[in-house]
């Protein structure tokens, strides 16, 4: 057995990696597997952009400089040797150790490769057909006047599929017309590649098309799916969604305005899903009186 990992260099484990997925503040996820290696495979970490190593100097030159995780298969020198290149560029780089595989067995030191495997890594499917391959941002566009499933499913794909997609809302009569223009992915309508299947919404038809899975998103879900359906009674949370989504409809006329003011409320609601699902609130001013009274 042999250490693999560079200890001078600053890395993040998958834990810590997992912990930060999902997050307005996610770093930029950087994947640096060789061109065989990437075309091989058939899955992303969440939003991650892809990078062949040999051109991450002239990446680092060309982007402004941020907080980064870099990422190959195993966390070897592939992806080391990237994390040094950006950090000598400016960059806040990291890389992740044992890759995106959680070590190499025969290679890493058991006790690494048990460490970074406790923790499953969530991913992505790549979706060459939706436009998904961590290669070039994607495009999506749905019929105007957003109010939950449009909004929702924007928040999904910015924050676990593509933080570079681009979003449109156009008339209903011409959504499938500019999709094929714009090369964009249609969404919740009828027809679309993405929308509703029975009960359930484009918000499911989402985590389905890519793969994604979690306590935390299936409870989204849930609340989503509530508010988006007139079923408020399937998550106490619905109801407070819908009211929510149709007051930010009447503030801002304008469908990108309002999905900016959005998405800060859908990053609330999947912190809460995360981190506080049993947490309540309680209010104990009359606890005193109370007490006399029974006195």
């Amino acid at each position: 057995m042999e250490t693999t990992v560079d200890t001078a260099l600053p890395s993040i484990s998958p834990s810590e990696l997992s912990a930060r997925i999902g997050r307005a503040d996610t770093p930029l996820l950087l994947d640096v597997r060789r061109r065989e290696k990437f075309a091989a495979a058939d899955r992303l970490l969440p939003g991650a952009r892809y990078c062949p190593p040999e051109e991450v100097a002239a990446f680092a030159r060309r982007e402004a400089p941020r907080e980064c995780v870099v990422y190959c298969v195993y966390g070897h020198h592939v992806s080391q040797d990237a994390a040094r290149t950006l950090r000598d560029a400016g960059w806040d780089a990291r890389f992740l150790e044992g890759g995106i595989a959680g070590g190499e067995d025969g290679v890493d030191r058991l006790q690494d490769i048990a460490r970074w495997r406790e923790t499953p890594l969530p991913s992505v499917r790549k979706r060459p057909d939706l436009g998904v391959t961590g290669e070039r941002p994607s495009r999506w566009i749905t019929r105007a006047r957003p109010k939950i499933d449009r909004i929702a499913c924007p928040w999904l794909i910015r924050r676990f599929i593509d933080p570079r997609a681009q979003f449109f809302y156009v008339p209903e009569a011409e959504v499938f017309a500019q999709a094929r223009e714009l090369g964009a992915v249609a969404y919740d309508l009828p027809e679309a590649p993405i929308t509703h299947v029975w009960e359930r919404c484009s918000f499911d038809a989402l985590l389905e098309a890519f793969d994604l899975h979690g306590p935390a998103l299936a409870a989204l879900a849930t609340i989503v799916r509530g508010a988006d359906t007139s079923r408020p009674e399937i998550a106490p949370q619905s109801a407070g969604l819908l009211a929510l989504s149709l007051g930010l409809s009447r503030l801002h006329a304008d469908d990108h305005a309002m999905l900016q003011q959005a998405l800060p409320l859908y990053d609330a609601l999947y912190a809460w899903c995360r981190d506080v699902p049993g947490e309540t609130h309680s209010w104990r001013a009359h606890d005193a009186a109370a007490a006399k009274a029974l006195a």
